[in-house]
């Protein structure tokens, strides 16, 4: 398998390839779930395949069971109960981002949902935040989602007052002085401990759930940040405002009918609850993978 790999996508020996075990497929029977993973340095891709149960047939692409939403299998895994979240609980349309607090082009996204979603949709849509540092790019992200999880669990309002601090200074944030530029942006925030808020950042009391985030993106095969889905459909990076729109208003419609996605859909329902914090993609196509982003 891993020659047929590399001579599928040119892949030299600069980059190393790893098969996966297979799995049973459930949505294909007689085919097995692959995974290869394909690495050059800190860059990492996955791409899975379906193979038959004889070997004798490779399948990559998505399918669909007619019966079901065809972003089923991305909406099964994206689980946003107790993230941080805005908008209107029971929405018919549900965004789910996964971010990188030190990612640029993550900044230029929370910016233009900032400025454009509530506004337009308040009360048509939830939008949850899922965290995803890019620890092998950037050596604060993840200490910064930590942080932000303990400003969330201290006040959840405060963390979007966070959120958007984080983003505004991103230049000037570094691993060593992370922790006292929060603090001393945690000044101004009446609703929150500031001990409790030192200790909880001290102790990494929420690095587990930064560690849950980060395991749901790779399931998801998440490969780079930002990662926006919209009611499960995948929102290819640097997509604009209308284009955004467009999706949304699409499933406001398809919704009225379908009501196989958002949050008032029948299907399992996840609101975000504040925790109690104790105070102890495609595959390659004829050219080698990028670096995350």
């Amino acid at each position: 398998m891993e020659a047929y790999a590399r001579h599928l996508w040119v892949l030299g020996p600069e980059f190393t390839v790893t098969v996966g075990d297979p799995v049973p497929s459930e949505q294909l029977p007689g085919f097995k779930e692959v995974t290869i993973r394909i690495a050059q340095g800190a860059g990492t891709q996955d791409v899975g395949l379906l193979v038959s149960n004889d070997g004798s047939r490779i399948v990559q692409g998505s399918i669909y069971n007619i019966n079901f939403n065809p972003f089923k299998a991305d909406l099964d895994k994206l689980k946003t109960q107790f993230q941080p979240s805005q908008g209107t609980p029971g929405a018919p349309v549900v965004l789910v981002e996964f971010s990188d607090m030190q990612c640029p082009h993550c900044k230029i996204q929370a910016e233009l949902l900032k400025q454009n979603l509530l506004k337009t949709y308040p009360t048509q849509v939830r939008f949850y935040y899922m965290d995803y540092p890019l620890v092998q790019l950037h050596p604060w992200a993840k200490a910064a989602s930590m942080a932000g999880r303990c400003v969330f669990h201290g006040n959840p309002q405060s963390f979007w007052d966070y959120h958007d601090w984080v983003f505004a200074h991103q230049e000037t944030l570094t691993p060593e002085t992370l922790k006292s530029q929060v603090m001393e942006w945690a000044k101004s925030q009446k609703e929150l401990d500031a001990l409790q808020l030192s200790r909880c950042i001290d102790d990494k009391a929420t690095e587990k759930e930064i560690d849950a985030n980060i395991a749901e993106a790779k399931d998801l095969a998440i490969d780079g940040t930002p990662a926006l889905f919209i009611n499960g459909r995948r929102i290819p990076n640097g997509i604009d405002w209308p284009s955004i729109k467009r999706v949304i208003d699409f499933e406001l419609e398809y919704q009225k009918t379908a009501k196989n996605a958002g949050e008032d859909c029948g299907c399992e329902t996840k609101l975000d609850t504040a925790l109690p914090i104790s105070t102890a993609p495609a595959g390659p196509k004829g050219a080698p993978p990028a670096g995350k982003k």
